[in-house]
């Protein structure tokens, strides 16, 4: 007899049929090999002491905070641990408990039909402007078009181009001057019908910039302010864009001056909710949500959002992480903007195996043979 540990990030039902587990089985089976971690805030006391019981009853458990049990304090933060199946029976188990367990039970029922994407697509990054803080990806505009078919053909399915740089501390630009450095390529874009090879999205949140992107084949808003013009929201609609909503406290001449959260991802999420809202009142149904590194964030906050991504599928709508190069890798590993390419594919590949389905990015061809090495990985 040999015994051998296996990851648990295999593909556990695969590995099951090739042991010739009965085909009902593998479900079953399956939906126990998985752990989750789900953290309940401001739970009801008692609400806390019975979900604690149900857990264990069935081989789950919750962690509460000590005096729990005596009802020390009215609220409780908990944290769940429990396999996939049992997160099944408990979805079930707490609809007819009291102190708010019935809401529970549906946000249980909830997280259970998340799925992560099998795949992540890459969007390449251009920058019409001068001041963009990674100079690999400024471009002149006689140099566009050979840069965009460059970036098709490693592998990129939408280009994102822009004309103002939106680096901390960054200078505030004009309608005009923002018109004056993107028209030319918009207009060898429309010139060349390049829309026809990629989707193209306009970086901006001038909404006469944008309408000129529309008019050109651009296809995505990439929007920084994540909506906050209704302007915008029209162009948007009148076009039938998709939508990225982008977080960001503050902006970018003041969201690096000491950012701080209570709650990241509960006010994270509080913000998508109420700018999806908004974009569905506009009549845009098409929404990409982005967690915004580095906008108004420490290095523990971007950190905190890409290890709990997956919790932004529970909106599901497709998750685009943008850290290429970014201020956090040189926080860790110091290294100047050139040098942070493994930095960048380290933290995108965190990112895509969390639950991203977009990443944006200036190195697309080395994006897409790590992108293709980490899924071949995960089909095994």
């Amino acid at each position: 007899m040999r015994v051998e540990k296996l990851s648990t990030e295999i593909d556990i039902k695969s590995y099951l049929r090739t042991l010739g587990v009965d085909s009902g089985g593998v479900n079953i089976l399956a939906s126990k090999a998985k752990v989750h971690l789900i953290s309940i805030k401001d739970m009801h006391v008692g609400a806390a002491n019975i979900l604690k019981q149900d857990a264990l009853s069935i081989g789950a458990d919750l962690a509460v905070p000590r005096g729990t049990v005596i009802a020390k304090e009215k609220q409780v933060d908990c944290l769940l641990i429990a396999s996939t199946k049992e997160l099944e029976i408990l979805s079930q188990k707490e609809l007819a408990q009291p102190f708010g367990l019935k809401e529970l039970a549906y946000k249980l029922k909830d997280l259970l039909k998340i799925q992560k994407p099998k795949h992540t697509e890459i969007m390449g990054v251009i920058n019409a402007n001068d001041d963009s803080f990674f100079s690999g990806s400024r471009f002149k505009n006689s140099d566009v078009v050979s840069v965009i078919e460059k970036m098709i053909e490693e592998g990129a399915k939408m280009i994102d181009i822009g004309a103002v740089s939106s680096r901390p501390n960054a200078p505030v630009v004009s309608k005009e001057d923002e018109l004056l450095r993107i028209e030319p390529i918009l207009e060898l874009i429309k010139e060349q019908s390049l829309y026809e090879k990629v989707l193209f999205s306009i970086d901006s949140y001038e909404p006469q910039v944008i309408a000129k992107a529309m008019d050109a084949g651009f296809s995505i808003v990439n929007d920084i302010t994540g909506l906050e013009n209704d302007e915008v929201c029209n162009i948007a609609a009148q076009n039938a864009a998709e939508v990225v909503i982008m977080h960001m406290q503050g902006s970018p001449q003041n969201m690096q001056d000491n950012p701080s959260y209570s709650d990241i991802i509960g006010e994270l999420s509080t913000f998508f909710e109420e700018r999806m809202q908004k974009a569905e009142k506009f009549g845009i149904n098409n929404i990409i949500l982005d967690i915004g590194i580095g906008f108004g964030k420490t290095l523990e906050h971007n950190i905190t959002l890409l290890k709990n991504l997956e919790h932004f599928l529970i909106y599901k709508k497709r998750l685009l992480v943008g850290a290429s190069r970014k201020s956090m890798i040189d926080k860790i590993f110091p290294a100047e903007i050139e040098d942070r390419l493994a930095g960048t594919l380290a933290l995108h590949l965190e990112a895509a195996r969390n639950g991203a389905s977009i990443l944006r990015v200036h190195d697309v061809y080395e994006h897409a043979q790590a992108l293709k090495v980490q899924e071949r990985l995960l089909d095994f």
